[in-house]
């Protein structure tokens, strides 16, 4: 099964996906490919996979990826060899992508595994505010680019299968881990 989270930057997202693989048993993360260079709190393999651009084209041009993304002014990819190994290993998959990566997912694997898609919602200053706190303190500009994708991201929640308001990230990930719980259980029937 895979579990696709969204939302824009600063919804939650790492946190809850790290959480959700702390707290329950046979769930792993999918990293993204990416070209952005690794952050302070970066585990390069964990939180993404870090190549460069040229390594990205060329996984492009390979047919490597399900999906890829310009996003930030860079790169972000979902890898074919990595998602089918942890389907084949009979994993729940949680990863978080952005609303474009999953149309393109959803298109592409609906009829080969289960797939669930979770929208966090958070309000506009409360974004602001987790992105202006951040440890890798991310400029005014950049917090701008993140928070003009709001709107954007949010047209595309008709999309979703659950909606969640991650106004508090005990009760999100208890909530997410029942979805989850419930959707295994359904998909094994």
């Amino acid at each position: 099964m895979l579990v696709l989270l969204s939302g824009v930057s600063g919804a939650g997202k790492d946190t809850i996906k790290q959480q959700l693989i702390q707290k329950m048993q046979n769930v792993e993360s999918l990293p993204s490919y990416t070209d952005r260079l690794p952050r302070n709190n970066d585990i390069p393999g964990v939180t993404y996979n870090f190549v460069t651009k040229e390594e990205f084209e060329r996984m492009i041009q390979q047919g490597e990826l399900y999906e890829y993304s310009m996003h930030h002014e860079h790169y972000y990819g979902t890898s074919k060899k990595l998602l089918n190994e942890k389907i084949e290993n009979g994993k729940i998959i949680v990863k978080d992508i952005e609303v474009n990566g999953v149309e393109n997912l959803i298109k592409i694997l609906e009829n080969e595994v289960k797939v669930v898609t979770i929208f966090l919602k958070v309000p506009k200053e409360e974004l602001r505010k987790r992105l202006e706190e951040r440890v890798d303190k991310p400029s005014k500009e950049e917090i701008e680019l993140r928070l003009s994708r709001l709107e954007y991201e949010e047209s595309k929640i008709g999309m979703y299968d659950y909606v969640i308001n991650n106004n508090n990230l005990e009760k999100t990930v208890n909530v997410i881990m029942e979805i989850i719980k419930n959707e295994y259980h359904i998909a094994e029937a």
